[in-house]
């Protein structure tokens, strides 16, 4: 039986404007971005001579909203645009709809207005950095949404009772093309040793998916006269906040510590498994997670991948991932670290575009 999808509702508290969207999330597939579309559905006697519009925003909130000082606002707008949907500019019958657009047309009648919105290729996906358990109020995040509303003209005063906005996300899905497996292998040479210690790290594949475990296979080939007393592992997540500062946070999401040992002269191949995933990090601030609508769970971030040409400084946080392996090597010199860093990316799996879908028009109402 093929699955039925859900329209997402919200109406405004006069009940002057509404929104119905089909889905709330928007692939970025690096070349291209999915368009916005859905319908507006108004009411004719409340409007009373004023116009409705639709609006699709993109900001980056670096502060809470109770942190807002003298009027400054620890947020900015990164994209805006605004379209007329009544009066209609444009015949309806005369535009290009989808699908679902389509049916709900022929559901709500003749004050329902399809819109479209297409998202420039500079901007960046939904993520946001996870606040501390005490924290209140909306963190630092990049977030997208689609707000309508009715006033006299595009630039006039907006009646909070006469508005809707309802939250959606860009999001990004593992790619069809991906690299070689990373393998990194070093040598290292001991004060007071004739001979090194040999180390290599691979993974075996680059892109893993949330939730799937990842392999790490280390290989040491020690000829020093030094002892191995411990093998750590870790997965390291960096999210770089480009818009305003540039600064990097690194956080590891999972960490595993062997008590593995190795005597001088010794070899050693072995297989270690790592899990990164949200579950074992809900009280540590700082972390990047994927964007998050209402009452929804999320997940760690997914990696980002940037389209070539576009200017990094616009595009909020972007996240990236690598594996660390770490030696504790003791001597008679006190103890040292050989470590080797291997990148990856953790993605979401592209969902199946090819099953056919029957829609349903069941509407789901957004909470406030």
């Amino acid at each position: 039986m093929s699955p039925k999808n859900i329209i997402f509702k919200k109406m405004s508290k006069d009940k002057s404007v509404g929104v119905y969207m089909g889905k709330r999330d928007f692939v970025d597939n690096v070349k291209s971005v999915e368009p916005v579309d859905g319908v507006v559905l108004i009411d004719p006697e409340q409007l009373k001579g004023k116009k409705a519009y639709v609006a699709l925003s993109c900001t980056f909130r670096y502060g809470r909203d109770d942190m807002d000082v003298m009027g400054i606002a620890f947020r900015r707008d990164i994209y805006l645009s605004t379209r007329q949907v009544y009066p209609a500019l444009q015949d309806k019958k005369q535009c290009t709809i989808t699908q679902v657009q389509e049916k709900l047309l022929r559901k709500l009648g003749d004050n329902a207005y399809p819109f479209f919105f297409e998202f420039p290729d500079n901007l960046p996906c939904s993520v946001g950095l996870q606040p501390a358990p005490k924290d209140v109020g909306k963190h630092c995040a990049v977030e997208f949404e689609v707000k309508a509303f009715m006033a006299e003209s595009q630039d006039a005063k907006v009646r909070k009772r006469s508005t809707v906005t309802l939250m959606i996300r860009k999001v990004q899905y593992a790619p069809d093309e991906t690299g070689p497996a990373p393998t990194v292998s070093i040598t290292r040479d001991f004060l007071m040793s004739d001979k090194p210690m040999h180390v290599e790290g691979s993974l075996e594949k680059q892109i893993f998916y949330h939730g799937e475990p990842i392999q790490v296979r280390v290989n040491i080939n020690n000829e020093s006269n030094k002892n191995v007393k411990n093998i750590i592992l870790s997965v390291d997540q960096t999210a770089t906040v480009v818009l305003y500062s540039n600064d990097s946070y690194m956080k590891s999401v999972d960490v595993l510590e062997t008590e593995d040992s190795l005597g001088a002269g010794g070899k050693m191949e072995k297989t270690y498994t790592l899990l990164p995933l949200l579950a074992n990090n809900k009280e540590r601030r700082g972390i990047a997670l994927d964007g998050k609508l209402k009452h929804e769970d999320t997940n760690l971030a997914s990696s980002s991948i940037i389209k070539e040409g576009v200017l990094k400084e616009v595009l909020g946080i972007l996240v990236s991932y690598r594996v660390m392996v770490k030696l504790i090597v003791g001597g008679m010199m006190g103890t040292s670290e050989v470590g080797l860093e291997l990148p990856f990316q953790l993605m979401h799996p592209k969902p199946d575009l090819v099953r056919r879908r029957t829609w349903c028009l069941r509407s789901l109402d957004v909470p406030t």
